[in-house]
């Protein structure tokens, strides 16, 4: 079964992600505004004082906005760096910070690192994702990063994806280790889960 599952989660990765790299630039700028207004209502709701975002890829809704916007506005940012074991060590975020190219292309920020414990204290956490189902599945690009974090948190938090809005499907095929997500935020709207634990 399991082959069977990595197998349609391979196929429909690799349908999202050619669909991604078709985005116009155009479409991808006003996504990431969507993004940034639909992010910033979400912490205001939660008055979030300290968040973990990630920094997006050219072909990612952009957060990076976002991210910009809440460090003016005294938010304590961690961004994710990772690490070889596949956990994920954390920097707080600092607009004069220097990004750089790590491995997959990802975009990680140079920093003092913090421990895969620091993301505990967050109040909201902010996450990549290629689609998310109405269960609150969570399809990652298969590297099962987010995934080794959130099963290893003790406490929490609300967890969002942010995908597009096409991202946000019927079904997903999910594993054991698979981690729900507690919503998703898109360029136009945040959707509430009932997520399948």
């Amino acid at each position: 079964m399991t082959g069977e599952i990595d197998d349609a989660k391979r196929a429909l990765r690799a349908e999202l992600r050619e669909r991604r790299q078709q985005r116009s630039p155009l479409s991808l700028s006003q996504s990431a505004a969507g993004v940034k207004t639909q992010l910033d209502a979400l912490i205001s709701r939660y008055a979030a004082r300290s968040i973990s975002c990630f920094l997006s890829t050219p072909t990612e809704p952009g957060t990076r906005e976002f991210v910009a916007g809440a460090l003016a506005r005294g938010i304590r940012v961690l961004l994710p760096v990772m690490r070889t074991d596949g956990l994920l060590d954390w920097v707080v975020a600092d607009d004069a910070g220097e990004i750089v190219e790590a491995a997959m292309g990802v975009p990680e920020q140079a920093g003092d690192l913090l421990s895969p414990l620091a993301v505990d204290e967050v109040d909201v956490l902010v996450i990549p994702a290629a689609a998310v189902d109405r269960s609150g599945t969570r399809l990652g690009w298969g590297r099962g990063y987010y995934d080794k974090t959130l099963g290893s948190m003790q406490n929490r938090p609300p967890v969002y994806a942010v995908v597009f809005d096409a991202e946000f499907i019927d079904d997903i095929p999910r594993d054991l280790h698979d981690q729900p997500v507690t919503g998703v935020v898109t360029p136009t709207r945040t959707i509430e889960l009932t997520p399948k634990l």
